[in-house]
């Protein structure tokens, strides 16, 4: 009869805790697909890939018309996105998710582009207007809120009034301009754990003055 309990005892020890619940979303905006993979608007999902590694999450499983996967950020159960839609139609994605889970727009973030900074810069938002970003006017739309905090990352203006957008922002990166963007990324983790602790104003202050370092000594 002990060995039975004793069995039993040793069952229970190796039966993994319960899962916290998922309470938060982080969502990178680009398009899918290798053609894609290093242009000025798939910033977001390279910053989503930097977020996951570091906190060990593998974005991997295909759900809600996006790549997803989850890992804990400040102590809480956080759900990483990559819409798999194209970058327009994003919004479907991080709603379906946010139903699904009941998360609040205060609570999702959004990590994207920006073609009016400069490489190397940063901007942490509470909420917004799209600023004439597709993707976002999307989310803005299916969401029917734009009280979601963004962190937009530069990827440089377009080199004349007459270049057209559309070609700009699915150029790809040029190297000097990627070091430039990539250097944000290890600014991601606090500055969610920040938003999401309800202190977006210190996430302004550590992200909205950075400067990648390829960017210094360049005129702010």
């Amino acid at each position: 009869m002990a060995d039975i309990f004793e069995l039993f005892q040793k069952i229970r020890k190796e039966e993994p805790a319960p899962a916290a619940p998922l309470t938060h979303i982080v969502v990178g905006l680009g398009n899918p697909g290798p053609r894609y993979a290093r242009t000025r608007h798939n910033a977001g999902f390279m910053a989503l890939d930097s977020l996951a590694a570091h906190i060990g999450a593998a974005v991997t499983k295909e759900k809600f018309h996006a790549l997803i996967g989850d890992g804990m950020l400040g102590g809480r159960r956080v759900l990483l996105m990559k819409p798999i839609t194209m970058m327009n139609a994003s919004g479907i994605a991080v709603r379906d998710a946010a139903e699904f889970y009941r998360i609040p727009p205060e609570n999702i973030l959004v990590l994207v582009d920006d073609v009016y900074l400069a490489p190397g810069r940063m901007r942490v938002r509470a909420k917004g207007s799209d600023g004439g970003h597709n993707g976002m006017e999307n989310i803005i739309d299916q969401l029917e809120s734009d009280a979601f905090p963004r962190i937009r990352f530069g990827v440089g203006q377009k080199p004349t009034p007459e270049y057209d957008l559309a070609d700009w922002v699915v150029a790809p990166l040029p190297p000097v301009d990627l070091a430039r963007l990539t250097a944000c990324f290890p600014m991601i983790p606090d500055a969610a754990k920040m938003i999401f602790d309800g202190q977006t104003d210190r996430a302004m202050g550590l992200c909205n003055g950075f400067r990648g370092e390829a960017d210094a000594g360049e005129a702010p």
